[in-house]
Order: structure tokens, then C-alpha cells, then sequence
């Protein structure tokens, strides 16, 4: 599949039907929101983790030189928490550029983190067949290629610490995050 998503995600999943959609994100999308929204709330979504496995050849890297973004990887057992939007049908518009790299949109169970209760839901994921996918590396190796990588939208770095942040924030703890922030501070 081509690293661009955009007509893929228009017509697999038109949402111009629905009066609004739940957004959830798990990336740059917890601490980015460049959009309009009309509610946010924390999220979890069970049975997936996040991986820094997904190159950015568009905002965090460049085609000759990829960053490392997060996706989904499916694990019975995990947790993933983030934040959902409450957005407009016509977000996507937006929403499918800015994720065009190698994303499709997915439904899935959005669970409230600060109050019972769950709702469906959409989120970008970029699956391992995907043109951009860069797989699984160490711990160490994801941190140097992060350390080295910088983009359109900034250094790829920006992008880790700031997700730690945000998620040590919302009091959620993600191994795989802090263990390449650990690694990446090391250098």
C-alpha cells in the first residue's frame, strides 16, 4: 500500500453521514490537537499498544530520511490510553492529510478514562503493509534513528518527549515510550 492514504481513507469510510465521529488519539494527536473540536476527553482503547514502528517520510522525517511515529500493534492483553475528540464529519478532511502517511481510519470501542461509560470511535492505523513501515528495532536503535530525524513538522525528538509529557500528564505509564525516551536522553 502506498504511504498516501488520503483518497484510500475517503472511500473506504465516509463519515459525511454522521453528524459527528469520536477521534482517538494515541500520538501526536494527544498533544497536538490543530483542529477543531467539540469535546475531549481521555480515552483507552484495549487490545492494542503503541510501537514506534511507522516512518515519517512527511512531518517528522523525509522521504530520502524517515522518521520513527507511532502505531498500533494488536496485543490481547494491552491498554492504550489517549485522548478522544468529539469532531465534524468535514475534520477528516484534514485529519486524513495530516495522517495520509500510511494511516487508515479503523472503528473501534473508545472506553472514558475520568467517567464510566464507551463509544465508537475512529483512529489512524498503519499496519505492517504499509510502504512507510519500518517494523521493530531495539529500544536503542529507535532512539538513535529518532535522535537523527527531523522534518517539516520538526525534530523527531519533539515528537517522543512531548508524548512522554503528555502522558505522564494524563498519569498513564507506557514502557515503550519511556524506555526510548530513557534511551534517547542517554545520547
Amino acid at each position: 500500500m502506498s504511504h498516501n492514504t488520503i483518497a484510500i481513507n475517503q472511500q473506504r469510510q465516509p463519515l459525511n453521514h454522521l453528524k459527528s465521529v469520536w477521534l482517538f488519539g494515541y500520538g501526536s494527536l494527544i498533544y497536538k490537537a490543530d483542529f477543531a473540536y467539540l469535546n475531549r476527553k481521555p480515552a483507552c482503547i484495549y487490545g492494542w499498544q503503541r510501537r514506534f514502528w511507522q516512518g515519517s517520510h512527511d512531518h517528522r522525517g523525509t522521504p530520502e530520511a524517515p522518521g520513527r511515529v507511532l502505531t498500533l500493534v494488536e496485543t490481547a492483553t494491552a491498554r492504550c490510553a489517549g485522548m478522544a475528540y468529539e469532531v465534524t464529519p468535514d475534520t477528516f478532511e484534514y485529519l486524513d492529510h495530516r495522517e495520509k502517511n500510511g494511516y487508515l481510519r479503523v472503528f473501534t470501542t473508545l472506553h472514558w478514562l475520568d467517567t464510566p461509560g464507551q463509544t465508537e470511535g475512529v483512529l489512524y492505523l498503519a499496519s505492517a503493509d504499509n510502504a512507510a513501515y519500518l517494523g521493530p528495532e531495539s529500544d536503542t536503535a529507535i532512539a538513535a534513528h529518532i535522535a537523527r530525524s527531523k522534518g517539516p513538522s520538526g525534530e523527531n525528538s519533539e515528537y517522543l518527549l512531548k508524548l512522554a509529557a503528555a502522558l505522564r500528564e494524563m498519569n498513564e505509564h507506557d514502557e515503550h515510550v519511556f524506555a526510548i525516551e530513557q534511551a534517547l536522553l542517554k545520547l
